[in-house]
């Protein structure tokens, strides 16, 4: 029941830090979304970070994990964005500028997942995880 509600809560914090984002850097259908390119980005080495150095804590309780990671990294970053604004430079006729920002996305968000692992487990001085488990447990 408490990762329910920490995803539930977690959510409700990404979403709104998402929407501050959304108003603070709007673009229109025919430029390179790059609020959404740079959220996802934040949030995949952000991800990696944590899973680097704070998931793999044995203490970490699965609550926390699903409150931070489903919940506020999940509601903060989303795939449905880009998606969207891939259709809407299609729309414009813009579709290399669709094609550069989905290769940014998908190789830019492994780069920084790969980073944020990497830094995650230095900072916490262990070795990087070779496999990521949860004990088990699952939402």
């Amino acid at each position: 029941m408490h990762a329910y509600l920490a995803v539930a809560l977690g959510g409700l914090v990404g979403t709104g830090l998402r929407l501050a984002c959304d108003l603070a850097f709007p673009h229109a259908d025919g430029e390179l979304p790059v609020e959404t390119l740079v959220v996802n980005l934040v949030g995949a080495f952000a991800l990696g970070w944590l899973v680097g150095g704070f998931w793999t804590r044995p203490t970490t309780p699965m609550w926390l994990k699903a409150g931070l990671g489903s919940g506020l990294i999940g509601s903060f970053t989303t795939l449905s964005a880009v998606m969207a604004s891939l259709l809407a430079l299609a729309r414009v006729g813009e579709p290399w500028l669709g094609a550069l920002y989905l290769l940014v996305s998908v190789a830019g968000g492994l780069g920084l997942a790969a980073a944020g692992l990497r830094i995650g487990s230095l900072l916490a001085h262990r070795p990087m995880p070779t496999e990521i488990t949860d004990a088990g447990e699952t939402l």
